[in-house]
């Protein structure tokens, strides 16, 4: 895998970077962070070289001045929203969140349940909480906001929320997703820190759209792409055009609520320490990327790849057709097509030559294995073994898994089980690998080779099974599938 990003460097000027925000207001700092502190899979497969964790391996530099807050909307609460990429409640989320911030060293001060009207999922939610011993606040829902600035702005606009007390200097305040409430959450304790005559700051850490990148910059473009679903748009900051004569990117929502915080800035403070939303920002990504070339290919590679996840999600009637379009047209300005992918291009040829739902995937050093759906095992799984056959040097005509050690699993699946697909999935064929590996060197020549798979490009022919995907995904392999059901 050819990295673009510099990773070492990040995260000695995004630390760095941060501490002098810091110290620009004095008491205290809060840090709304926009998109994921961990896990941040995107991220990486559009600047390759970044890692999933990175920021929080900045913010651990930071840790002994740092304390995090999660907020949750209590609209979320009540209509059990879930992570996409996890499949699990935002609820059950903040508890995995904290107890992941935990186990790295940070302190997480408090929950903020956010929207808060009296919901009686979110009085549960916050009981179940306590119970934990962990320290939970409300924060209401405020008529007008966020235009209404003279009742944001007052007793009973901001004053009603709960002040959460805080402790360090450094306050995150992050977020199972999007839409939860974390600016809100940020300007509000300006409010209550101002009453109290501390003062605060406030600042956005948001990785993309990459401010110091061209608007047109495939990376920017593929945030777009990945954001489809909520409409963003990537911009020129006005207001930074305005204040210095340079070019900035930002994104419209940004953007467009910039004017009402100038507004509360102003109403809390007297003055406005930003002359733009770009200004709010701390990210410092731009100055990291080594190879550009390896960034723009891996980010047009990543828009196909949420092209076709809107065609699946279509498929599975959970997408919109608004979705799929905008990311066709975002191909489109990108000068890009789905036939740029080369393993979509050989997974169709397999698949023409065999009559039969095929797989490809691009080796680190551009060799494209294939596979097809036998009797046996399906597409993937057989791809898996052809791939890890290749590049332990093993002959393609060496069967790993013996057809009778194959046919019982297949007959307790169907006849015990009662399952449709006799067909071995992916996790079913790396067991059969790992146990057969205690005694032949082949198996465990191949089980070693799966590392080498990270970061690699695959494409199937038909939609895969959600084990197949999850398999895919942990060992880091760049998956798209054709929206065709088995």
């Amino acid at each position: 895998m050819k990295y673009g990003f510099d990773s070492e460097k990040y995260l000695k000027i995004q630390s760095e970077h941060i501490k002098e925000r810091i110290a620009k207001f004095g008491d205290k700092l809060y840090l709304e962070f926009g998109g994921k502190l961990f896990d941040d899979f995107h991220a990486s497969r559009v600047l390759p070289g970044f890692q999933p964790d990175i920021k929080l391996k900045m913010l651990l530099q930071l840790a002994d001045v740092a304390e995090i807050v999660i907020v949750i909307s209590a609209r979320d609460i009540e209509k059990n929203k879930v992570r996409g990429d996890l499949g699990i409640t935002y609820d059950v989320d903040v508890l995995r969140l904290r107890e992941e911030f935990m186990n790295r060293g940070f302190m997480v001060s408090s929950v903020v349940i956010t929207h808060y009207n009296g919901q009686a999922s979110a009085d549960a939610y916050r009981r179940r909480l306590e119970r934990l011993g962990i320290k939970v606040y409300y924060h209401r829902i405020i008529e007008g906001y966020p235009n209404n600035v003279a009742l944001i702005d007052s007793e009973d606009g901001f004053g009603r929320n709960d002040y959460v007390e805080t402790v360090r200097p450094l306050v995150v305040i992050t977020a199972p997703g999007p839409g939860s409430g974390k600016m809100a959450v940020c300007l509000s304790q300006l409010y209550h820190e101002n009453k109290r005559g501390i003062k605060a700051g406030y600042a956005k850490y948001e990785t993309f759209p990459i401010w110091n990148l061209p608007l047109k910059h495939p990376v920017n473009v593929a945030y777009e792409a990945a954001t489809a679903d909520l409409n963003d748009v990537n911009m020129i900051d006005p207001f930074h055009l305005e204040a210095y004569g340079e070019t900035a990117v930002n994104y419209n929502r940004d953007i467009e609520i910039f004017p009402v915080l100038n507004a509360i800035f102003e109403s809390i403070y007297g003055e406005n320490p930003y002359k733009s939303p770009t200004d709010m920002g701390v990210n410092m990504a731009g100055y990291c990327l080594s190879d550009d070339e390896v960034c723009c290919n891996a980010s047009k590679d990543e828009i196909i790849r949420r092209y076709y996840n809107a065609l699946c999600e279509l498929a599975s009637g959970k997408g919109s057709e608004n979705e799929v379009n905008k990311i066709a047209l975002l191909m489109k300005q990108a000068k890009i097509t789905t036939a740029d992918r080369k393993t979509t291009i050989a997974a169709k040829d397999r698949k023409e030559q065999e009559k039969e739902h095929s797989a490809a995937i691009e080796l680190e050093d551009g060799t494209i294995i294939t596979a097809h759906a036998s009797a046996l095992l399906g597409s993937s799984a057989a791809l898996l073994l052809n791939a890890t056959k290749h590049l332990a040097g093993i002959g393609h005509d060496v069967k790993l898994i013996p057809q009778a050690m194959i046919e019982p699993i297949q007959k307790t699946k169907v006849d015990i089980l009662n399952g449709k697909n006799p067909r071995l999935h992916t996790d079913e064929v790396l067991v059969a690998l790992s146990m057969l590996s205690l005694w032949d060197e082949n198996c465990k020549k191949s089980l070693d080779m799966l590392p080498k798979l990270n970061g690699c490009q695959m494409h199937s022919t038909v939609m895969l099974s959600e084990v197949d995907r999850k398999i895919f995904k942990k060992l880091g392999i760049g998956l798209t599938c054709d929206p065709v059901k088995k």
